[in-house]
């Protein structure tokens, strides 16, 4: 078996990524899945929904705000917005405080 490079875990925190956690650490309770499996889920994960974002989607978004902190650190920006006010195409979102994580696209070394 191959070895796949590593990616970013970022997408874990995710609603979607949070659900595959819970599901797979119920699994390995009910001795169903070791953890080495269970591991290899993950970062096939990571891959692949890193993967898909940049394949398939084609959305732009902008965002406007009160910039309350940034960071950059290991290739990595933390932007804190207070007053968000995102426009996607049509629709408008808008928000007390978000936090933006972003990284570069190419494959984390």
């Amino acid at each position: 078996m191959s070895q796949q490079p590593p990616q970013y875990q970022l997408y874990r925190e995710s609603s979607l990524g949070r659900a595959l956690t819970d599901t797979l650490d119920d699994l390995i309770q009910d001795s169903l899945l070791d953890p080495q499996t269970a591991m290899q889920v993950l970062g096939q994960f990571d891959a692949s929904i890193s993967e898909a974002l940049h394949t398939k989607v084609r959305s732009r978004a902008t965002l406007k705000g009160h910039l309350h902190v940034y960071r950059f650190c290991d290739d990595v920006w933390t932007f804190v917005v207070d007053s968000a006010n995102f426009r996607l195409e049509n629709e408008t979102v808008v928000a007390e405080k978000v936090k933006v994580v972003a990284c570069n696209a190419r494959t984390a070394q």
